[in-house]
């Protein structure tokens, strides 16, 4: 079988060769690159193929031991040893994960001296025992921990014997556990905390102080972390006819199993079975569509009642004997009829001819980049990525990654590989943005409490003096945060005055980028390279919108089916946008254009209440508020989902910390000498849509415009109509108008004259400026009226044109003599003359009617209305 896919294969390659032997020959003419390996039967492969696990030459020689064998791994590379002699990246030695076939690179990675092994076999650092933390995540290593007697100088001992910050004491905002830090018999009053948070009329309070919108209340999913919403609520019932989602909400019992999703869990398609389907080699359909068996076919005995699994003429007929059935590959004879099939790779175009699959069309085919061939596919790596020999997954090269992520009071860090987590940044009140500057090893987060924002050197950061103040006002709600690590600007958004604003790194330079139309914005992400910004917004019409790095090209990337986007993250690698939906439970993503949207994980039960998220590697990070952790998954598969670090307090925002994460590339603003690109004030990166596109843009300080040269800063220009145009003095400008006017409607006015004159007087007498800017406001005045009234005078001229017309015509209708016939039936013939007579004469008079009009005869209501109208007009005026 093998051997005639691979004459057909050999064939395919050389359409004019009568023989795969022919072929062969030819073939082994054909000299390949100095980076191509040369296959035993002469064809040629890429030499990064050689040794990677997986033959690519017809023939295998490619992966023969021979060829493999020779190999030599490089200094930065790991000798896995054995048959195999596979190389792997050095970095990842004792990394907790095989990448040798054969485990060589796990070998003899004893734990270090001083360190604790925790319950779950877990080691870390003997530094993290007893500090209040549950580093291990079974909290072993805060067992037969004696609780301190007494705290700090600068610290409050809670009630439940932790310790804070003095200062944190009755500051409206509990941090000790048991909220015996803002307790009544310490701060006086009843203990009622003072909840910073106002909600708006289309908002819900929780209890804890949180907002969220008015109709997650009751909907039978918790959105307030203390659950509040869902409390004191009546109790939700479905009717017979109903079917009751997961969440509570009813549908109608037809819709349960219709293939489409109903419910916004979609928990009316979960178990659905389609039992009607009679398909496979173990069914056989009856032509009056019945299903059977097919081991009843064909055996002398009638199963189907229409008697069609008993054809004489078909039982016992091998049609693969002829002509091969006419399948262009595999034959497969059936006990009534036949089947064509294809071999791996391949597929039915139509029933009978094979045709190639295209294995990349499909998302998860590989980790990274796919390479589609004749009949299979190769899957590569991005540069600094190498592929893993036994997971087939594409990973870092270089120092292993590790994971930022924000407690409320602080900012912790996990080691990916010994999975244990410690403390890098430390007291802090509620930390709930972060980011980083990997190349210069240095964090940003921000307080949304004091409403700051903060840096540090990573390794300094748990020294309070070592923390930078970037930003401190006027912040009002700071929420979501992120580096422009090539143009070193600073991006974050602002829930509370609902604006996106950019800054210098070294926060003296700010600039409000976007404030309008913004509702609830959250998270942020950014592309340096390609110039543009993304970021969430979980109000009224909850959305992730993207635009320019300096502001423009703004576009909604996702609208439909989302709630909740609490964070978004950029996978730079495989240029997809990923985001966590807090209210439908689910993490997604869409390429960077907005479409190919797919769901990588959709459970409430996994995903709680997940707030912000990671990629890389083929890894989705998370963390989760309603569950206190933080936790991975496959983000190709959504499975593999663990917990890396549980029992938190309040998690919030998360990253990675690599140097792929952040690709080094040119510095728009730095190009060809010019500093800052030559602006007087921030250099922002424009965003790349064509190749055409500016590199970067100017902006200036709120307040100001860019000048002439679009580089430099001037004040923001207000039209001043009292100044005439330079050059032409001798021009009247529409105030001298005024003025001219004015002086000679004054003497024809003599009472209004006198009564603008007053008013004039009124200014004190020292104050020139504001009796000239009165005088310039009344002449504006006097000129627009005398401007609009020949305007008005016209209108209203037409106006009552109009109205006298319609009086007239409705008296003229009124007092119009019209013809009654006595005979309803009026018949004009020529031979009975005067036997018609014909009545002319006033309608009322006929018929013997009697109306009785509050008006005179002759003019109608509608009429006297209008007339009254226009009289009344007149006579106000």
């Amino acid at each position: 079988m093998r051997w005639m896919i691979y004459n057909a294969l050999l064939l395919s390659s050389c359409p004019h060769a009568v023989s795969p032997c022919l072929c062969i020959l030819s073939a082994a003419r054909k000299t390949c690159a100095p980076a191509e390996f040369a296959c035993l039967n002469g064809q040629c492969v890429p030499g990064r193929w050689r040794c990677d696990g997986e033959p690519e030459c017809p023939d295998g020689s490619d992966e023969s031991e021979e060829t493999c064998s020779k190999q030599t791994c490089p200094p930065e590379k790991f000798d896995c040893g054995g048959s195999a002699n596979k190389c792997v990246s050095l970095s990842w030695r004792c990394d907790g994960q095989k990448d040798c076939e054969n485990g060589a690179d796990e070998e003899d990675c004893a734990s270090g001296d001083g360190e604790f092994m925790c319950a779950n076999r877990k080691c870390l650092a003997t530094v993290h025992l007893c500090d209040g933390d549950d580093d291990c995540g079974d909290g072993s290593d805060e067992l037969k921990c004696s609780a301190p007697l007494t705290c700090g100088p600068n610290h409050l001992r809670c009630n439940s014997s932790e310790c804070v910050p003095l200062m944190w004491s009755c500051d409206g905002d509990p941090d000790c556990s048991d909220s015996s830090d803002e307790g009544p018999e310490r701060c006086g009053g009843d203990g009622v905390f003072i909840r910073r948070a106002n909600c708006t009329t289309g908002e819900f309070r929780c209890a804890n102080g949180e907002c969220i919108r008015l109709s997650w209340k009751c909907d039978g999913d918790p959105d307030c972390k203390d659950k509040s919403d869902e409390q004191d609520c009546p109790l939700l019932t479905c009717r017979p006819d109903e079917f009751q989602c997961g969440d509570g909400f009813c549908i109608h019992g037809t819709k349960q199993c219709n293939k489409v999703h109903d419910c916004p869990d979609h928990s009316d398609e979960s178990g659905c079975v389609n039992a009607t389907k009679c398909e496979g080699p173990l069914k056989f359909l009856c032509k009056n569509g019945e299903c059977i068996e097919s081991s009843k076919v064909c055996d002398s005995i009638k199963d189907c009642k229409d008697r069609s699994d008993e054809p004489k003429k078909e039982c016992g007929l091998n049609e693969c004997m002829i002509n091969n059935g006419g399948c262009s590959h595999i034959c497969m004879d059936r006990p009534i009829g036949f089947e064509c099939q294809c071999p791996a790779g391949y597929q039915l175009l139509d029933k009978k001819t094979c045709g190639d699959i295209d294995e990349c069309e499909n998302p998860d085919a590989c980790s990274q980049i796919c390479i589609n061939y004749k009949g299979d596919f190769k899957c590569e790596c991005y540069d600094g990525y190498e592929m893993d020999p036994v997971t087939k997954t594409c990973k870092a090269e270089g120092k292993s990654p590790y994971l930022l992520f924000t407690t409320r009071h602080e900012v912790r860090r996990i080691d990916l590989v010994k999975k244990d987590h410690s403390q890098v940044v430390s007291t802090q009140k509620n930390a709930v943005a972060l980011d980083l500057d990997v190349a210069n090893n240095r964090v940003f987060w921000c307080d949304r409490f004091h409403r700051k924002i903060y840096s540090a050197f990573i390794h300094e950061a748990s020294d309070p003096s070592q923390q930078v103040l970037l930003v401190d006002s006027p912040l009002q709600t700071p929420v979501g945060l992120a580096l422009d690590w090539l143009q070193h600007n600073l991006y974050w958004t602002d829930s509370g005055d609902k604006s996106i604003s950019v800054a210098s790194v070294d926060g003296t330079k700010r600039h409000v980028l976007i404030s309008i139309d913004l509702s609830e914005p959250r998270a942020l992400a950014l592309d340096p390279h390609h110039g543009f910004m993304y970021w969430s917004d979980w109000g009224t019409r909850a959305k992730i919108e993207k635009a320019g790095m300096n502001g423009v090209d703004r576009q909604v990337l996702v609208a439909n089916n989302i709630e909740w986007p609490n964070g978004i993250t950029l996978d730079v690698a495989n240029k997809r946008l990923y985001w966590v939906d807090s209210k439908l439970h689910l993490i997604a993503s869409v390429d960077l254009n907005g479409a190919h949207r797919r769901t990588h994980i959709s459970s409430a039960q996994t995903l709680g209440h997940p707030y912000a998220l990671a990629v890389f590697e083929d890894r989705i990070f998370w963390t989760d508020r309603d569950k206190a952790a933080v936790f991975m998954a496959n983000r190709l598969t959504g499975r593999d989902i663990h917990a890396l670090a549980e029992n938190l307090n309040d998690p919030h925002d998360i990253v990675v910390f690599h140097q792929l994460r952040q690709p080094q590339g040119p510095d728009s603003c730095n190009l060809g000498g010019m500093t800052n690109g030559g602006c007087e004030y921030l250099c922002l990166k424009a965003p790349q849509i064509t190749e055409h596109s500016p590199k970067y843009t100017c902006a200036c300080p709120d307040g100001q415009d860019l000048g002439p040269d679009m580089r430099s800063c001037v004040p923001d220009a207000v039209p001043n109509l009292t100044t005439a145009p330079s050059g032409s003095p001798e021009t009247l400008t529409p105030l001298d108008m005024l003025k001219s006017v004015s002086s000679q409607e004054s003497k024809a006015m003599g009472s209004h004259s006198t009564a603008t004159s007053l008013v004039v007087s009124t200014t004190p007498p020292g104050d020139s400026s504001v009796s000239q800017h009165c005088e310039e406001i009344l002449s504006a005045y006097l000129f627009m009226s005398l401007l609009f009234f020949p305007i008005v005078a016209t209108v209203v001229f037409g106006l009552v044109c109009a109205g006298f017309y319609l009086v007239w015509r409705n008296w003229r209708q009124n007092s119009t003599k019209s013809m009654n016939f006595d005979n309803p039936v009026y018949r004009k013939t020529t031979g009975e003359g005067e036997e018609d007579e014909i009545h002319i004469g006033r309608t009322d008079g006929m018929g013997h009617h009697t109306h009785h009009h509050p008006f005179p005869q002759g003019v109608s209501m509608d009429g006297h209305f209008i007339f009254f109208f226009f009289l009344t007009t007149f006579k106000c005026r």
